[in-house]
């Protein structure tokens, strides 16, 4: 790290350079557009969009400029803003510590730029479902919220939004991607939600992951509150010497389950929030988002009645083990969300036996661990580029059949799937078949939808 990067205040800000031109990139540009800087941009491989909104905003648009190119440019601006997806290993990095150009995330940008509160949500698993959650119980409690970061509205975007009442409350969705170079942003709540591996093809390994995800908590004050599950040994030393209250969830913590009630102890001794039963999603990874979304909105000053009624309406999110529909007597479910082996196995935890279909393309995770849902398995069918992979953990230990496209997928998973669920539970990213795991979970309820209205097209696997 720069000094002259961890100095930046953003307050004489004249020209940027803004790496990748996708949603985040565009709403940086406009964000410093509506603040008077002169904006230049670079994308290696810049889409359609990214070429039209160039245009649009008569900005100079550079594709895959060479190591020279690059450092001509640096030199000319105050400030670079790569998108998250920017690789670490990418040449803007390199070139601007050098030449002494601070490096700026979209999140220290909008910290810089605007001093309401912040809850921010990281973790391998389960960031959306409690951002939306946390986002939710606070609307429900009275305090004017809007979710931002790693969702469809960036933070430098939602800052600068009108609305009446005026936002109060920022929640963001913070991945590693975009919290790993962050020097300002200092959320007034910080939850780490779990640990587990992910986007080893992007960081070099284990630590640098947690070490990026820890930097939620890299500005906190003694004022500010620090949530982390009971249970997760590696989560809790990173914790260790952070300044804050900590605030834990699951297993035995603050936040948790007691005789089919979900707790909050306090100063004031054990609150009950509401029983188990009045949730409309039980199983375990469920408990712990419930558990975590209740601890960061206490931690804000909700009440317990709004906490526990927003609990109560929570249905889930689309492409979470969503259940599409019911084809003679087999449930389809849809969870394209779970792109790593950890999010498959806690999955299938709820099943007694079911056929999972998984695969894709893998993120440079180690998919044995996938081997410790087979006890809740009665087939597997792999698919995509790491079909293979996946056919190997399970071999000789459940049927396992492969296809090579999802509508293969699904008419193999129907045939052999008897009574029991059939679950795309992917362990996999989604980009060898699909653009997004929004699109995988789109073509697979589509096609159930197709098996629904057209029940003998099971028995089709073309």
């Amino acid at each position: 790290m720069s000094a002259e990067w961890a100095a930046f205040t953003g307050d004489t800000i004249d020209e940027a350079l803004v790496v990748g031109l996708a949603v985040t990139g565009r709403a940086v540009t406009d964000a410093l557009l509506r603040r008077d800087v002169a904006v230049v941009a670079v994308d290696d491989k810049p889409t359609e969009a990214a070429i039209v909104a160039a245009a649009d905003r008569s900005i100079e648009l550079v594709e895959a400029p060479d190591p020279s190119q690059l450092e001509q440019m640096l030199s000319s601006v105050d400030v670079a803003i790569p998108s998250p997806g920017v690789p670490r290993h990418h040449d803007v990095y390199r070139i601007a510590d050098d030449l002494g150009v601070p490096v700026v995330s979209e999140l220290d940008l909008a910290a810089m730029w605007d001093e309401r509160p912040m809850v921010a949500i990281t973790g391998t698993n389960g960031k959306t479902t409690v951002t939306t959650l946390v986002t939710s119980m606070l609307r429900r409690g009275g305090i004017t919220a809007v979710a931002a970061g790693n969702t469809e509205i960036p933070l430098v975007e939602a800052i600068d939004r009108t609305t009446e009442p005026p936002i109060e409350w920022f929640v963001v969705e913070a991945s590693s991607f975009r919290l790993e170079r962050v020097t300002h942003f200092a959320p007034r709540v910080g939850a780490w939600l779990n640990f587990a591996p992910d986007h080893l093809d992007w960081h070099p390994d284990m630590y640098a992951y947690g070490a990026a995800k820890a930097r939620i908590w890299s500005n906190n004050s003694d004022e500010d509150v620090i949530v982390i599950p009971a249970d997760d040994e590696a989560i809790a030393a990173y914790a260790a010497h952070v300044r804050g209250r900590v605030v834990t969830f699951g297993g035995n913590g603050d936040v948790c389950v007691i005789d089919g009630h979900l707790v909050f102890r306090g100063d004031d001794g054990v609150q009950p929030i509401l029983a188990v039963s009045d949730l409309r999603r039980r199983l375990p990874h469920d408990l712990a988002n419930a558990a975590a979304a209740a601890a960061c909105a206490l931690a804000v000053g909700v009440d317990v009645g709004s906490v526990a009624d927003e609990l109560r309406a929570f249905s889930g999110l689309p492409h979470r083990m969503a259940l599409v529909g019911t084809v003679d007597g087999v449930d389809y479910y849809d969870d394209s969300k779970a792109t790593t082996p950890e999010a498959t196995v806690a999955a299938m935890q709820g099943f007694e036996a079911a056929v999972l279909i998984a695969g894709g393309k893998n993120k440079g995770l180690d998919l044995s661990s996938l081997s410790r849902a087979a006890g809740h398995l009665s087939a597997v069918v792999a698919i995509g580029e790491a079909g293979g992979a996946v056919a190997d953990v399970f071999d000789g230990i459940v049927p396992v059949l492969t296809a090579d496209s999802m509508r293969g997928a699904v008419a193999a998973a129907g045939k052999i799937a008897g009574a029991d669920a059939v679950v795309l539970s992917p362990a996999c990213a989604s980009f060898d078949w699909y653009a997004n795991y929004v699109e995988r979970g789109d073509d697979f309820a589509r096609i159930v939808d197709d098996l629904i209205a057209r029940p003998d097209s099971k028995e089709d696997p073309q």
